[in-house]
């Protein structure tokens, strides 16, 4: 996979992110840019979960969308 492939992948799945996860802003985004481990950052400062709450929910999103980061 090349670099355009990877930023279409991640522009395609950030749609799905902000579906599912909503109070995340285009900023938030921004800065995640594919990143897990920022990711779960951004839900735990977004929603007021704790780490393992917020992993647990990106990889029951993980799992139901057939995507890992």
């Amino acid at each position: 996979m090349n670099k355009d492939e990877a930023g279409g992948n991640w522009k395609q799945l950030k749609g799905k992110v902000k579906e599912k996860w909503g109070k995340l802003t285009d900023d938030d985004m921004t800065i995640v840019e594919g990143k897990r481990d920022q990711l779960v950052g951004k839900i735990q400062e977004r929603y007021g979960y704790g780490k393992d709450q917020a992993e647990k929910e990106l990889s029951e999103w993980e799992t139901h969308n057939n995507h890992r980061f």
